[in-house]
């Protein structure tokens, strides 16, 4: 059986709150093209098991905002991950935002640990549910996500509150660091493991979409 995959859900508001899974569920295996189709673009191209056009990331080298859109197949935003400069070595966060309105409350905020900023611990960013995002202005279900491995090799692993592993990042034999797989497991929202591809990115990435952007 092939897992579905939503990328344009309804209820983006809810993105993370864990869901329930079905017995004969598998998780979600998507390649993950570290360049945009389109031309004088860099971006992400993303394709499901079956090579269907899943996400797609266009950032023209011209756009001065600090901030990348996640796309469908269609072209329709699905989430926007924003960066917010703080005041601090290393303190600056990523914002996750539902569709293409930054207007509205965020979704997560992901930032990077400061251990691993400074050479230690296994944690190499933070991914924390906003409150204020839920639907009518409740807190949100679910706890936070942590992330451990390393980007650049393209091996990390992201983990629930329960230290299960819900998301990875595995490198794609004999094709180079610019394409890789993101498997996704059950119950756990594929558009939110993108957004956290996409922060990390920011983070990490050599050069990274956001090298010449201004917030």
């Amino acid at each position: 059986m092939t897992a579905k995959v939503h990328p344009n859900l309804a209820g983006v508001p809810y993105l993370g709150q864990p869901a329930a899974a079905a017995a004969d569920e598998e998780p979600v295996t998507l390649t993950v093209w570290r360049k945009s189709l389109l031309f004088n673009c860099r971006g992400f191209t993303v394709f499901d098991a079956s090579g269907n056009l899943v996400y797609r990331v266009d950032s023209y080298a011209s756009d001065s905002r600090a901030e990348v859109v996640l796309m469908d197949a269609a072209g329709r935003a699905v989430l926007t991950v924003r960066r917010r400069k703080v005041i601090g070595l290393g303190a600056d966060q990523w914002l996750v935002h539902p569709g293409e309105e930054t207007r509205l409350p965020p979704l997560y905020a992901v930032k990077r640990a400061a251990q691993y900023m400074r050479g230690g611990g296994k944690s190499m960013a933070h991914v924390a549910p906003c409150s204020s995002g839920a639907a009518g202005g409740g807190k949100r279900a679910g706890g936070g996500y942590e992330v451990e491995g390393s980007y650049l090799r393209r091996c990390c692993t992201v983990y629930d509150e329960r230290r299960r592993a819900v998301a990875e990042l595995r490198p794609k034999e004999a094709v180079g660091s610019d394409v890789f797989r993101l498997v996704v497991q059950p119950g756990t929202e594929v558009s939110l493991a993108m957004a956290v591809v996409l922060a990390l990115d920011q983070m990490f990435g050599r050069p990274s979409l956001l090298r010449s952007w201004s917030s």
